[in-house]
């Protein structure tokens, strides 16, 4: 039978190792999750083309003729990373029969059904990028947004993404070979649609009033610390359900960018932040595409950051209206990102004054000693005692006193001498 005390003490090693065995299975949690939520957010997989498989395409240049469209089958090997799959088939294709010099078209890539390495905990998008051969012209560059994430389910389903193709201003054929592909896997959250209808106006050009469809997805990063930059990737593709974006009358001039910008809050960010990228023409009345845009932000403390797409400007600034596309202002997707501490993240205190404090000085207290010399019956001053009070002269007051000592001393021997006759008498007599 176990003692009141004996009990207490079970009870209290039993809680203990209870305690250490919940913060022993969290911290074996978080360690064991970690890897996978690295694996979603940072890792990629690549995907290159078989030497094997004649998948070119090929576009006239002009009024040359022998093209071809498409589709194309292509088979990519793929690298361990986002994605489980090994071997993937894509098909690719365009619409363009021919291309004028300088001009571009578009090449659609058909992505199937993919399978990520780690199982998603948030919806999301997987982004694919495509490096392709092109001779003689060149190729867009960045990551388009593919198949859709869902939640706690490791399955994308098959999506089309295209890329613009711009042909060099010679040559009399444009081919398209496969090259790699790349996934990765974006960070965007929120409800609203990424599909943006801008309303674009130029100046210079009435007629250019563009109700022009663009998808905009922002790609925050994956790790963010406070006052450090953050680098948000801004990548757009001109939709077909719009107008379509076009150079307005009189052309851009030189030096002419896209210029992005996105509203953001939280962490002590600024209410808004701008970013460049570079554009595929500044021919007159040609479509020309938006290169990816890098908007950084800088968090001043820990928490979290809400992104939303802006405005888009085309000119050689931000504040340029040679052509400017202005987002409607709700129903815009918002993009999260989360700040931690990081170096300087805790401001420096203002140190406190240290009053000053006077230590009063003592004060020096001098005693001194006056010795006062004795005055004579004139005034003046004889002499004093040593260490005696002013007592007058004593034995050496001059000569009054002596006289009264002599004089008491000569009363003293005669009063003597007197009496001495006296009894001398008496006795001659008797």
């Amino acid at each position: 039978m176990l003692t009141s005390k004996a009990r207490r003490r079970l009870a209290q090693k039993t809680s203990a190792l209870g305690l250490a065995s919940t913060l022993l299975f969290v911290a074996g949690s978080t360690f064991l999750q970690a890897p996978a939520t690295a694996a979603q957010s940072n890792m990629t997989s690549t995907c290159t083309a078989s030497t094997t498989t004649d998948a070119t395409l090929k576009v006239p240049i002009s009024t040359s003729t022998g093209g071809e469209k498409g589709p194309k089958t292509a088979i990519f090997t793929c690298t361990a990373g986002t994605i489980t799959n090994q071997s993937i088939e894509v098909k690719l294709s365009t619409t363009a029969s021919t291309v004028a010099p300088g001009g571009s078209f578009d090449v659609t890539l058909d992505i199937p059904a993919l399978t990520l390495a780690t199982t998603p905990t948030a919806a999301s998008t997987l982004n694919v990028g495509w490096t392709p051969t092109v001779s003689p012209s060149t190729a867009e560059t960045g990551t388009k947004p593919g198949g859709a994430i869902t939640a706690q389910s490791p399955t994308v389903p098959a999506k089309s993404v295209a890329f613009k193709i711009t042909a060099a201003t010679t040559g009399t054929m444009v081919e398209i070979k496969p090259g790699s592909l790349s996934f990765t896997i974006g960070t965007g959250t929120g409800t609203g649609t990424d599909i943006i209808e801008y309303d674009c106006e130029a100046t210079g050009d009435s007629n250019y009033l563009g109700a022009i469809d663009i998808k905009v997805v922002l790609t925050p990063p994956t790790t963010a610390t406070a006052n450090a930059d953050a680098s948000i990737k801004w990548e757009s593709t001109v939709q077909t359900t719009g107008d379509p974006l076009t150079v307005p009358t009189g052309g851009f001039t030189t030096g002419t960018k896209a210029f992005g910008t996105i509203a953001a809050t939280g962490a002590g960010v600024p209410a808004s932040a701008t970013g460049e990228g570079t554009i595929s023409s500044t021919t007159a009345g040609s479509a020309f595409t938006i290169q990816t845009i890098t908007v950084k932000v800088k968090p001043t403390t820990t928490g979290e950051v809400t992104l939303t797409p802006g405005n888009l400007v085309f000119d050689t600034s931000a504040t340029g209206t040679k052509l400017k596309c202005v987002p409607p202002a709700t129903g815009l997707k918002t993009y999260k990102f989360t700040v931690g501490a990081g170096n300087g993240t805790t401001p420096t205190p203002t140190p406190t004054p240290t009053p000053t404090t006077t230590t009063p000085k003592p004060t020096k207290t001098t005693t001194k000693f006056v010795t006062e010399t004795p005055k004579d019956n004139n005034g003046k001053v004889t002499k004093t005692p040593k260490a005696g009070a002013d007592t007058g002269g004593g034995g050496d007051m001059g000569p009054d006193g002596r006289m009264f000592i002599l004089t008491g001393s000569l009363l003293i021997l005669a009063a003597g001498a007197g009496g001495l006759m006296v009894r001398r008498r008496g006795l001659n007599r008797g």
